[in-house]
């Protein structure tokens, strides 16, 4: 399963990287750029559990340093589903951005945050970054999200069964709840190992 999800990510960054040569005055993404680390999304449970064991690979100082910072996240996340606002339009910082604007995990980014930049298209609706250069009513490139989601809902309902594999979970749930996930993660390595 590893493997499946390795090789889905190298395909996304492959388009985007398609994506850039084809338009590269439209992608403004950069080292740096924190735009999408400010999204509001959930992540399956196969990129939470791959996240969960790169997070572990961290230092403890810095896990407790993004501990804080997911539970800020977490709190700003209740208040947006409380007030029923629409995650697409509102805004968390995620806890796994530094100080300078760099991912702190950004080998186990997930979907979400490697086809930001570039356009998608959820439920037939078209998404593209703010800060990007693709202009409103030209046809480009663009990446179905709803495609991905069910590749990667495949992947998690293999890994835990339809129940806990159709579960989604925000980023400060993921850093902040590791037991929910350790289940999971050897099974998830041994099948990466195969």
């Amino acid at each position: 399963m590893l493997n499946d999800l390795d090789t889905l990510f190298i395909a996304i960054d492959q388009a985007f990287e398609a994506v850039r040569q084809a338009h590269p005055e439209a992608i403004t993404c950069g080292k740096g750029c924190a735009d999408c680390c400010q999204a509001v999304f959930d992540v399956s449970l196969v990129e939470a559990v791959n996240l969960q064991g790169h997070l572990q690979r961290l230092d403890s100082t810095v896990r407790e340093e993004i501990a804080v910072a997911a539970h800020e996240a977490r709190q700003t996340w209740e208040q947006i589903m409380a007030a029923g606002l629409d995650p697409a339009v509102a805004r968390i910082r995620c806890p796994l951005l530094d100080g300078q604007g760099f991912c702190l995990c950004y080998e186990a980014r997930p979907v979400n945050c490697r086809t930001y930049g570039i356009p998608t298209v959820i439920d037939g609706k078209g998404h593209v970054c703010g800060f990007s250069g693709f202009e409103p009513g030209k046809t480009y490139p663009t990446v179905n999200l709803a495609s991905l989601q069910r590749i990667l809902h495949n992947l998690s309902v293999q890994l835990a069964g339809e129940e806990k594999g159709a579960r989604r979970w925000p980023i400060a749930a993921v850093i902040l709840e590791p037991s929910v996930f350790s289940a999971f993660a050897a099974p998830l390595i041994a099948a990466g190992e195969k």
